[in-house]
C-alpha cells in the first residue's frame, strides 16, 4: 500500500498533546503490517521537513515532495505513480483515528471514511483497483481530500464507512469505541479534541475513584507532560518509588506519610497510561513495570498496614496477624481466578456483562481498599477497617470464582466470536 498525505496546510493545525496531526497519522501508520511501500507527504513550496520528535517514525519509508500546484494536479501524479497499489490518502489538518489505517488496509473495496460530525468535512479516502472514477471526479478540480471524498460519495462512486464495517472494541480499555476523524482549525478546537481524547481513554469498567475523583488531577497533569514530551516510563518510575516508599512509612506507623504517597501513586498510575496511549509513548518495558506494579504492591500494602496496627507487637498468630494472612491468600487466590476467563474469552472478566462491568466499580481493589482504610484509621477504627477490607476481598474472591464458574461451565458459554458486552457508554461527547 502507499500512502499520500497532503501537509500543506499543515502548519495551520495546531498540536494535539504535543504532537503535531502528521505525527498523529504517522503513528497510526507504523502500527500497519506489512508497513506501507512508501509514505509521500506534500509539503508547501519551499517548506523544510518538519522535525518528527520520536525517532520511531523516521523508520518508516519517509518521500517529501514540496509542491504549490492545485490538489487535483498533486493527487493525479500520485495515482499514475501507484498504478495498481492501493492508495490511503490522507489530510495533516485532521485528527484521524489511529486504528483507521489498518481497518482501511484490510478492505478489498474503495472506501470514504467521513466525519461522525454533520458540520465536519473531515475525510481520508482508500481507493483500491480501478481509479476511474477519482480520475472522474479529479476534472472538477476539488481543493481538498474532504471535497473529493464528499463527491465521490455523492455521486456513489465510492461508499463511505459503516458503523458495522469497523471493529471498535479496545480491548486494553474494556470497551467500544467508534472511529473519530476530525478537522482542526484552531486553538479552540484543538483543547475540545483533547478533552475528547482524554475520557475517550478511560477504561469502560473501572472503580469509582479511578472514574470519578482522580480525572481532574490527571488532566492537569497529562497536558503539560505530553507538552513537554515526558516518556510515560518516567512516571512510572516516580509511581513505582512512591508505592513501596509508602511500605515502610505504614510499618514504622507514619500513617499520614503513607497515606499521601500512597494517593500520588494512586494518580500517577492513572496519568502514566493515559500519556501512554495519547503520545503514542506506550512500550513492552512500560506495560510491564505498570501492570507488575499493579499486581505487586497491593498485597504488601496491607501487610504494612497490619505491621504498623500491631502486628509488631502481637505477632502472626494474633487476629491481625491472621487477618494479614488471609488477605495476602485471598488478593493471590483471585488474581489466579482472573486469569481463566481472558484465556478463554481473549477478553477482560469485567466485559463479560454489565453487571461484571458494574461490581469491577467497587471490588476489593487499591483504590477501594486504601480511601477505606483511611478514612477508618483518621477517625479511630483502623483495625475495623483493616478487618472489613479483608472480609471484601473474601467476598470479591467469592465472586470472581463463581461467576467464573458460571459463566465456564453452566452458561456453556465458550463461544469465542461471541460479541464483547457494552458495560460503558459507547461514545464521548466533543462538547
Amino acid at each position: 500500500m502507499i500512502v499520500w498525505i497532503d501537509a500543506l496546510a499543515a502548519d495551520s493545525a495546531p498540536p494535539i498533546f504535543g504532537l503535531s496531526l502528521l505525527e498523529r497519522h504517522l503513528h497510526g501508520l507504523r502500527g500497519l503490517k506489512p508497513l506501507p511501500s512508501r509514505i509521500i507527504i506534500d509539503l508547501a513550496a519551499g517548506r523544510s521537513e518538519p522535525k518528527l520528535g520520536d525517532k520511531r517514525l523516521y523508520r518508516l519509508p519517509l518521500e517529501w515532495r514540496r509542491s504549490g500546484e492545485a490538489y487535483a494536479a498533486r493527487l493525479g501524479q500520485i495515482l499514475a505513480s501507484a498504478g495498481s497499489e492501493p492508495l490511503l490518502v490522507l489530510d495533516a489538518t485532521t485528527l484521524a483515528d489511529g486504528r483507521l489505517p489498518a481497518a482501511l488496509a484490510a478492505r478489498t473495496a474503495s472506501t470514504v471514511v467521513l466525519s461522525r460530525e454533520a458540520q465536519d468535512p473531515a475525510a481520508i479516502l482508500f481507493l483500491a483497483g480501478d481509479r476511474a472514477v477519482v480520475a472522474g471526479e479529479l476534472v472538477a478540480n476539488p481543493g481538498s481530500t474532504a471535497a473529493l471524498a464528499r463527491r465521490l460519495v455523492d455521486s456513489g462512486g465510492i461508499p463511505s464507512l459503516k458503523d458495522d464495517e469497523f471493529s471498535g472494541f479496545v480491548r486494553r480499555l474494556r470497551r467500544t469505541l467508534p472511529y473519530y476523524l476530525f478537522t482542526v482549525d484552531g486553538a479552540g478546537r484543538a483543547a475540545k479534541l483533547e478533552r475528547f481524547l482524554f475520557w475517550s481513554n478511560y477504561k469502560g469498567s473501572t472503580d469509582l475513584f479511578t472514574r470519578y475523583v482522580y480525572p481532574p488531577l490527571v488532566w492537569l497533569a497529562v497536558r503539560p507532560l505530553a507538552r513537554w514530551r515526558v516518556h510515560p516510563n518516567w512516571v512510572t518510575l516516580v509511581s513505582i518509588i512512591l508505592a513501596l516508599a509508602a511500605i515502610p512509612c505504614w510499618a514504622d506507623g507514619y500513617f499520614i506519610t503513607g497515606f499521601m504517597m500512597a494517593y500520588g501513586m494512586s494518580v500517577l498510575d492513572s496519568v502514566d497510561g493515559k500519556l501512554a496511549r495519547l503520545t503514542f509513548t506506550d512500550s513492552v518495558s512500560g506495560n510491564y513495570l505498570d501492570h507488575g506494579l499493579d499486581m505487586v504492591h497491593p498485597p504488601l500494602w496491607y501487610l504494612s498496614w497490619a505491621y504498623g496496627l500491631g502486628i509488631a507487637t502481637e505477632g502472626w498468630a494474633s487476629p491481625l496477624g491472621q487477618g494479614a494472612i488471609a488477605i495476602f491468600a485471598l488478593y493471590v487466590i483471585d488474581r489466579v481466578v482472573l486469569k481463566i476467563y481472558p484465556y478463554v474469552f481473549k477478553r477482560a472478566f469485567h466485559t463479560h456483562s454489565r453487571m461484571d462491568g458494574l461490581v469491577r466499580s467497587f471490588i476489593a481493589r487499591r483504590n477501594i481498599s486504601l480511601p477505606l482504610f483511611t478514612v477508618g484509621y483518621l477517625i479511630g477504627f483502623g483495625r475495623e477497617a483493616f478487618f472489613l477490607i479483608v472480609a471484601w476481598q473474601a467476598a470479591t474472591t467469592l465472586y470472581h470464582a463463581g461467576r467464573t464458574f458460571w459463566i465456564l461451565c453452566i452458561e456453556k458459554a465458550q463461544h469465542k466470536d461471541r460479541a464483547p458486552v457494552e458495560v460503558a457508554a459507547k461514545t464521548v461527547k466533543l462538547d
